[in-house]
């Protein structure tokens, strides 16, 4: 990965954490050792991920390797849907516009709320008994 082609990037959405290396290519992924279709099984999922590629007409021109961990499968796909935008307004500025309009260079603030005292959840009461 020395080539000076490589972008690196970085995208986190909930407690996932996404490092990926974008270089001019065939359009293979390599997700943790595995292909996209392989690690996200759902369509929904690659899709979502894809929707950079697809907004910026760039779909097939790059591979992509990406090491993801933590979170699950939803807030890994967040991830890695980030850090390919973001990879690809470091390779291109133009793409900036594109994908600011689509919201794909926001990073999604949402996170699990914690859990409060004398409560089962978040914000669930247990059940309220008059007598």
């Amino acid at each position: 990965m020395a080539d000076s082609a490589v972008t690196h990037t970085i995208g986190r959405r909930k407690e996932a954490v996404c490092r990926a290396y974008i270089t001019p290519g065939s359009g293979k992924w390599d997700v943790n050792g595995r292909t996209l279709g392989d690690y996200f099984p759902r369509p929904t999922l690659v899709s979502a991920i894809q929707q950079p590629f697809t907004a910026t007409d760039t779909l097939g021109q790059f591979d992509v390797k990406a090491k993801l961990e933590g979170g699950g499968m939803s807030g890994q796909a967040g991830a890695l849907r980030l850090a390919v935008a973001r990879a690809l307004v470091e390779m291109d500025e133009a793409h900036r516009r594109k994908l600011r309009v689509l919201g794909l260079l926001t990073r999604d603030a949402r996170a699990v709320e914690r859990k409060k005292p004398g409560r089962p959840k978040a914000r669930k009461k247990f059940q309220f008994s008059k007598r």
